[in-house]
């Protein structure tokens, strides 16, 4: 079956052809992009990555329109996560922890998954919300941060822009604050790094393997 999916800060290219070498990858998507890979005879859509800002952000009832003629459409992982969460119960597929957390209503805002990145590679330029709450997740529950300081990063997390969220920028602000001990501040921006959790990424390994799997079916 024609397969194409959306991917880009989440799941690169090269890494997502390492798992299904057999689909045509496309840069995130964006308003009009999956009507035409419909019209083009795609019979499955993958999203992961998907613009906001940059451009006009593709509309459930886009996504709805492709649904009902016949397309199956999967997503997870970043923008994907937050449709498949709108419209499962119209069709669309859903797969990873951020799609439930949406379904659920633990997360919902797109602001969640929400980066900035290289428009020419596509990498990522800041970390997502997601991942940050995550990442804060493992680090209390390895007992490496307190539970109030993590709850505090967190919090200065959501109030930043998300094009100026990363772990130094967060952890210096807390410092800043009288939060974090200057001492202390390398000690945390390593163990942060070493522990850091990319949940995009592996959510997006999974919408491609279950676009992987229904192309055999």
């Amino acid at each position: 079956m024609r397969t194409v999916i959306f991917t880009g800060p989440s799941l690169s290219h090269e890494e997502a052809r390492s798992i299904f070498d057999s689909a045509e990858y496309r840069p995130p998507i964006k308003r009009g992009d999956a009507i035409k890979a419909a019209r083009d005879g795609f019979e499955i859509i993958g999203i992961i990555d998907g613009v906001f800002l940059q451009d006009v952000a593709v509309s459930p009832r886009e996504l709805l329109e492709v649904i009902k003629s016949g397309v199956k459409v999967v997503g997870g992982g970043s923008i994907g996560a937050l449709r498949a969460a709108e419209l499962s119960e119209f069709g669309m597929i859903g797969v990873g922890e951020i799609f439930r957390m949406f379904k659920e209503g633990i997360l919902d805002s797109d602001d969640e998954v929400a980066v900035i990145f290289n428009p020419m590679t596509y990498e990522p330029l800041s970390e997502p919300l997601v991942n940050i709450r995550s990442t804060v997740a493992k680090l209390t529950a390895m007992q490496l941060i307190e539970k109030k300081l993590g709850e505090e990063i967190l919090n200065i997390a959501k109030n930043l822009h998300y094009s100026r969220r990363s772990y130094r920028t967060i952890l210096k602000l807390a410092a800043d604050r009288g939060m974090i001990g200057e001492r202390d501040l390398e000690k945390l921006n390593e163990i942060f790094e070493k522990n850091r959790v990319d949940l995009k990424k592996l959510d997006a390994v999974k919408v491609v393997e279950k676009v992987k799997e229904l192309s055999k079916i």
